[in-house]
């Protein structure tokens, strides 16, 4: 009785892994959706639909990029948690839509049990940039600057705006956010004084900083951009353990399952080592991460902790911005 009850066991575990070979054979067999919670032309939007090009050639199947933008992405990325889990929809995710927003205001989804991680995609840094004409070369003059004085820094978003806190915070000074709709408006605004420093994204702040108009003073993430090689990070200047690193990935609504999970991780590692896609990512001041799916939502778990840390700090109620 105790062999056949063994048997039965080991026969089912054959037949269990039979069926997830034969599943993810027969993947996919029409086109997937890519959701963009963010509107055309933005740096997440575009490293997305780089992928999705990528992935149809690969795969066979096209695979289509459907916009979904509006409440910082949040829209899009409910309506990637509430489809269906069966591979054909994957959402276009970054780290604002899953680790900073849900600490910011009310969603309609949880970014940490409603999704399957697929992969990383992307790493790259904001840019603590200043003007010239304020007289400062490195980080640590300009926090004893703005503990001198009253200034004033930009941000268009929270992932531009919680950089800054968090700098606060480590480094003890103050100084007052002035928000603005839209990355353009923000540089703009820096450019004619109405805000003396900001955090920018490398895309948009490298060819200011190349061209003279604003001084990059150092970079947020746990390294150099390739970018501006010449900048330091952060914690090089002199804040050790500071870091805020922006990043995109791919995930999928929670249930899908795993082999097709890992049929498109494989397949967007090999994308992502391509040399193409490396130097694509590259001129626009990103680069290529990926990561298994068990690293990914790790990743994703210890961001949305660490920012949910600097939003009490900061003591940001949710729905306050």
């Amino acid at each position: 009785m105790r062999l056949h009850c063994y048997l039965s066991i080991l026969i089912g575990w054959c037949l269990f892994g039979l069926s997830e070979v034969v599943f993810s054979a027969d993947y996919p067999v029409k086109p997937i959706r890519f959701i963009s919670p963010f509107s055309p032309g933005g740096g997440t939007d575009t490293v997305g639909r780089a992928l999705a090009a990528r992935l149809a050639e690969l795969i066979g199947k096209p695979v289509i990029v459907d916009n979904r933008p509006g409440a910082e992405g949040s829209i899009g990325t409910e309506l990637g948690a509430r489809s269906p889990a069966d591979g054909y929809t994957i959402l276009v995710a970054n780290l604002g839509t899953l680790a900073i927003n849900p600490n910011l205001r009310q969603v309609a989804f949880d970014p940490l049990r409603d999704f399957a991680p697929i992969t990383q995609t992307t790493a790259s840094s904001t840019v603590l940039v200043v003007l010239p004409t304020m007289g400062v070369r490195t980080v640590k003059e300009f926090v004893a600057l703005v503990k001198s004085k009253p200034m004033n820094y930009g941000a268009s978003s929270s992932a531009t705006f919680l950089p800054m806190e968090m700098f606060k915070q480590l480094a003890k000074f103050e100084m007052t956010h002035v928000p603005y709709k839209g990355t353009g408006p923000s540089i703009t605004a820096m450019l004619s004084g109405e805000v003396q420093a900001m955090f920018g994204g490398s895309i948009v702040t490298t060819p200011q900083v190349k061209s003279g108009r604003l001084r990059a003073l150092a970079v947020a993430g746990d390294r150099r951009a390739r970018a501006l090689p010449d900048v330091p990070t952060i914690a090089e200047s002199g804040y050790p353990g500071y870091e805020a690193n922006s990043w995109n990935g791919l995930v999928a609504p929670a249930g899908t399952p795993r082999p097709i999970i890992n049929r498109l991780n494989a397949a967007l590692i090999k994308i992502l080592a391509m040399r193409e896609m490396i130097d694509y990512m590259v001129a626009d001041g990103a680069e290529p991460q990926s990561s298994t799916p068990d690293e990914f939502a790790s990743y994703i778990r210890s961001e949305h902790a660490k920012w949910a840390r600097v939003i009490r700090a900061a003591n940001i109620k949710k729905d306050q911005l």
